[in-house]
């Protein structure tokens, strides 16, 4: 499919989403950049419903009415919709009440690719042209080549759905997907508190004592900077001059000279810099945020992990699953401490959480059948 219908028209945009209130579901995809911003800018908005394919432009329109659709009873198909989720909450305060995502659904038919065009392919005898990943979606106009990849990515959508709900249902696998589907979509997309910012530093391991409080301060000035320029925080301030400021907090302007990564000559706010270089060095220590730590009188659990990742492992294969989808290490060890965890609820502890409470509690055995494990009931064995 490859006709469509370009929307610069803010009456235009208004009529389709009353039109498409009543669909029972559409299709949605966004193209946006965040390479040179702080908040990313959507560039471009895909819909496809039953009547056909929309190019939205929301560099001329408000695309924020898309929310009355979002919001209605229609389910909202999507690919891979995690990034999307997110500009559409900025875009329009909300994520879509409803959602399909194909990603999600085709992984568990089996497939473990995230590609849109080997889905497409594989489940629908159609290919993609891809050739488009890296254009510029700004660009007005847009050229048709682009315009007409951007349609293709949100034309068979709707189609595909039907397809792997038919796939998911002979698996007796439909609820697992609905459910993952709605993790999803209610995921909590709150920004980070500003406090907590220099955790991302790669090295912050070796920054001790006051040097903590000046990379805090250092992170919640540069993000404040970042959010007031809408530029992305390391064009402020890259994490590598960041680290050193604090192992080497600077005084005054001289001694900004020789920090690695940080060009002092350049640099325009060295008076903001230096003050919030000292308002870290002056962060009484119980105002220090730091990452929480695993308790030292937590016993190690490796052993145990490693086992129950080894059975993990197994059933994934057998239920013809990617094993990041079935658990991951984080969510064994979390199991193994008692801790929240996605194997202790929903599709995933009824498929393997309780044959892990067993391992874990001793109740239950693995055993070594040739190139297989077996479990074992300690009770009856």
């Amino acid at each position: 499919m490859s006709e469509f219908e370009w929307i610069a028209n803010q009456q235009r945009f208004d009529e389709l989403v009353q039109t498409l209130r009543s669909a029972p579901a559409f299709a949605l995809d966004t193209e946006f950049h965040r390479e040179r911003t702080y908040v990313p800018v959507l560039a471009l908005l895909q819909v496809a419903s039953a009547e056909g394919v929309a190019l939205v432009d929301p560099l001329a329109v408000d695309v924020s009415p898309l929310s009355e659709l979002l919001q209605g009873r229609g389910v909202c198909v999507m690919h891979a919709a995690s990034q999307d989720l997110e500009i559409l909450e900025l875009a329009c305060g909300t994520a879509p009440r409803h959602l399909f995502d194909t990603q999600i659904a085709a992984l568990f038919c089996g497939y473990r690719t995230s590609s849109l065009a080997k889905l497409v392919e594989g489940f629908l005898d159609v290919r993609l042209d891809k050739s488009a990943q890296l254009t510029d979606w700004t660009r007005r106009p847009l050229p048709d080549a682009d315009s007409r990849y951007a349609a293709a990515d949100v034309s068979y959508l709707l189609r595909l759905r039907q397809t792997l709900t038919e796939a998911l249902e002979a698996r007796g696998r439909l609820s697992w997907a609905d459910e993952e589907m709605a993790r999803l979509r209610t995921k909590d997309r709150t920004p980070p508190d500003p406090e907590t910012l220099w955790w991302k530093l790669r090295g912050k391991t070796k920054l001790n004592g006051k040097a903590r409080g000046v990379a805090q301060e250092l992170a919640v000035w540069r993000d404040q900077e970042a959010r007031r320029r809408n530029r992305p925080p390391r064009s402020i301030l890259s994490d590598m001059a960041l680290l050193g400021l604090a192992q080497r907090p600077a005084r005054n302007p001289g001694e900004l000279r020789g920090i690695r990564n940080f060009d002092a000559s350049r640099f325009k706010h060295t008076d903001a810099l230096l003050a919030a270089i000292e308002r870290g060095l002056r962060l009484p220590r119980r105002a220090i945020r730091t990452p929480p730590k695993k308790p030292a009188d937590v016993p190690s659990v490796d052993g145990v992990v490693a086992l129950c990742l080894a059975w993990l492992a197994q059933r994934a294969n057998r239920e013809d699953l990617d094993l990041t989808v079935l658990g991951t290490r984080d969510d064994v060890t979390r199991l193994v401490l008692g801790e929240p965890s996605r194997l202790s609820s929903g599709w995933r502890a009824e498929l393997v959480g309780r044959e892990l409470f067993a391992i874990i509690d001793g109740s239950a055995a693995l055993r070594v059948n040739g190139t297989e494990l077996e479990l074992v009931d300690r009770a009856t064995s």
